[in-house]
């Protein structure tokens, strides 16, 4: 192909947005594939490509396909390496000719533009989108990236803006009503602003304003309630977060009518067992606590409107409960997942160099702190991680010590005198198919263990609380197989409450 048409190939690059480059190359075609994701049309129509192959039999020149570098999904290899942005339907026919050489491309640097709006744009003229094909693109972009403005979805599928915000109407509008809710849940927690704009990259100003709305945002919930609905069916009604409807719902109340309303019976007892979890609360997660757990911590050892801290949130247990029994928190983990739980913000307790997370004059009334176990369920936080720094229940068992060391002294160096550490782990011995007469307690790391360092970093133990795992995921095999080799297993769990010393 000429230099000349290879210009006239680049023509959109130059109005395109400043971040797009784009160069000639030569490529294997079996390296190409095309990739449904980015393809502005419903399907590749068969007889235009047979059409474009029988001319093309004839020695007629097509212009250049585009095409870019595949990226990988999710950690997964992409099906070829590169894929086509524009030209589909001519690479559809060089495939039907039986041609298995080198093709002269365009290899387009998309370097953060949408590459389906892309594709759409490189439609416009002779073989224009359709106006089905137009909207679903308009939607498909508008879904992945709603901050696009409607302006330029317009340019890139040819249609005018008004056109287009008639296309992506409800989403707005859906999309819209996902951040107030996000913001409302966030809010009744207690996250600053500059933060809630951080998790939903929104300016402060836009925070500001739709906190304010907060008692608007649950006029619909408290209508419904006022009917006599259930707070599931009010959930699945609105589509919100099944503990924000509870918080909306349990306004006003005292914590032992909180409980009544959960169904929750109190314990008085320094014993707290329960057969499972409280599905309302939290996401299924490794270690998932009984929400009932979390509760009776803040029962016991906060008052409504105290800030709880959550180092390691996890699946978002104590969160959920902290809007239910209407106490602020500020969760962390690892693993980032703003989409769906924006109150949990990114951090990782780097071993060895820790830092408090967040640089702020409040200070929580209560830590809970529930670590993965030591050794238990590496596989799955790691998967869950994709790559980040290991879990610390994969460290040794000296390094996972000193880990609460070292997490102990911080927590006493950023929170107040008044301040409860709620700790909750459990004894871990090797006890695998060892007879009990057999186990060496050498390796052994006991609830005494976390109570020295508790009381070796600032802190004094004021409660240990019995929450005992339940037995039924021991199946009868196991539970025969360890009687008859005389082996204790470990269901016992301690939660331990510390005050500053």
């Amino acid at each position: 192909m000429t230099n000349e048409s290879q210009s006239e190939q680049l023509t959109f690059i130059a109005d395109a947005p400043a971040e797009i480059g784009a160069a000639p190359a030569r490529i294997s075609i079996s390296e190409i594939g095309v990739d449904p994701e980015v393809y502005p049309r419903h399907e590749i129509d068969d007889r235009r490509a047979e059409r474009y192959a029988a001319v093309m039999r004839d020695g007629v020149q097509f212009p250049q396909i585009h095409v870019e570098v595949w990226p990988h999904a999710n950690g997964d290899a992409p099906p070829k390496k590169y894929r086509v942005l524009d030209g589909a339907h001519t690479w559809t026919a060089y495939k039907k000719t039986g041609y298995e050489g080198e093709l002269d491309v365009i290899l387009v640097s998309l370097n953060g533009y949408d590459p389906l709006l892309y594709a759409a744009s490189r439609a416009i003229g002779p073989t224009e989108l359709k106006e089905a094909d137009a909207k679903e693109t308009a939607r498909r972009a508008y879904q992945k990236n709603p901050r696009l403005t409607g302006e330029e979805i317009a340019r890139a599928v040819g249609r005018s803006r008004s056109v287009v915000n008639d296309y992506i109407s409800d989403l707005r509008a859906s999309i819209e009503l996902e951040k107030d809710i996000k913001v409302f849940r966030m809010g009744l927690l207690g996250i600053p602003q500059d933060r809630i704009g951080d998790r939903l990259k929104e300016k402060q100003e836009w925070v500001s304003e739709h906190l304010g709305k907060l008692p608007e945002s649950a006029i619909p919930i408290n209508a419904d309630l006022s009917r006599g609905f259930p707070v599931n069916q009010i959930t699945a009604r609105h589509a919100w977060p099944e503990p924000l409807v509870w918080a909306v719902a349990l306004q006003e109340k005292t914590d032992q009518l909180r409980f009544q309303e959960l169904k929750w019976p109190i314990r008085t007892w320094d014993y707290w067992n329960w057969s499972d979890v409280d599905a309302r609360f939290g996401d299924e997660w490794p270690g998932r606590i009984p929400a009932q757990l979390v509760a009776h911590a803040l029962y016991f050892f906060t008052k409504p409107g105290d800030l709880v801290f959550d180092p390691m949130a996890g699946g978002g247990v104590v969160p959920d409960v902290c809007l239910a029994l209407n106490r602020q928190c500020w969760a962390f983990d690892m693993i980032d997942r703003p989409d769906i739980r924006p109150e949990i913000e990114p951090y990782h307790w780097a071993f060895g160099n820790m830092a408090w997370p967040v640089n702020s004059k409040a200070k929580p009334d209560l830590i809970f702190f529930d670590p993965p176990y030591f050794t238990k369920k590496e596989e799955a936080y790691e998967d869950l991680a994709e790559g980040s720094a290991p879990p610390i229940s994969s460290l040794s068992r000296a390094d996972y010590l000193a880990f609460f060391r070292e997490f102990f002294l911080l927590c006493a160096e950023n929170t107040k005198n008044t301040t409860r550490l709620a700790f909750l782990n459990a004894d871990w011995r090797d006890f695998q198919s060892t007879p009990a007469l057999n186990e060496s307690p050498k390796d052994a790391i006991t609830i005494r263990h976390y109570w020295d360092l508790l009381e070796e970093t600032g802190w004094e133990v004021t409660h240990r609380i019995e929450c005992p795992m339940s037995t039924e995921r021991f199946s009868g095999n196991m539970v025969s197989h360890m009687q008859a080799n005389r082996t204790i297993g470990v269901v016992g769990r301690t939660l331990l409450i510390a005050r500053r010393r």
